[in-house]
């Protein structure tokens, strides 16, 4: 039995939903081309259920919506808060996604480029990039009034999990092949 409670306990993690015991059935089914019984899938799960509730785990399984899905426990509720609050303050907004990917892109560029490209204003952008420490200041043109010149920092490497820039998808990576009707005859 401890076969099928490992089968069991990957489908209800890796369900994003509640997954209910019929759609468990119907996925072991199709998996070990044989039909388990409900009853013993109910078993497996009071045995997950009951495993999870001990002390040492910081997860369990609730039964919610009509299936089945795994939960933190109420008392690290604390921790997943502090752990949320920060990951939302590392996301980023679309505009601040499209000033960082043209100063990625066209690196070493000054903000009057940048607007150029967006046609927008990009202070608060590239304020908010600079604060999340995205892109650094790398200096200051030799043009007129000398703009900063801003590109990529470290921190940009590891938020998108590249090694190096030469890592970024190049536009024809994002290119689709002309649709071809039928086939080219040679004969």
């Amino acid at each position: 039995m401890d076969f099928l409670q490992n089968h069991v306990e990957a489908l209800i993690f890796c369900s994003a939903q509640p997954i209910k015991d019929v759609e468990i059935q119907s996925c072991l089914a199709e998996m070990f081309e044989a039909e388990v019984p409900l009853e013993d899938i109910t078993q497996v799960i009071s045995r997950l259920q009951e495993k999870y509730a001990a002390e040492e785990f910081s997860i369990e399984i609730s039964k919610i919506g009509g299936g089945y899905q795994f939960y933190s426990k109420p008392a690290y509720q604390a921790s997943i808060g502090i752990l949320l609050k920060q990951q939302s303050k590392r996301r980023l907004s679309n505009s601040a996604l499209e000033t960082l990917s043209i100063i990625a892109y066209k690196q070493p560029v000054i903000k009057s480029e940048i607007e150029q490209i967006r046609g927008v204003n990009c202070d608060y952008s590239i304020q908010k990039l600079l604060e999340k420490e995205l892109i650094e200041i790398k200096g200051k043109a030799e043009t007129v009034g000398r703009p900063i010149i801003y590109g990529t920092s470290k921190n940009f490497m590891e938020y998108f999990g590249i090694n190096d820039l030469k890592d970024l998808p190049t536009p024809k990576d994002f290119a689709q092949e002309e649709n071809q009707v039928g086939e080219e005859n040679n004969s």
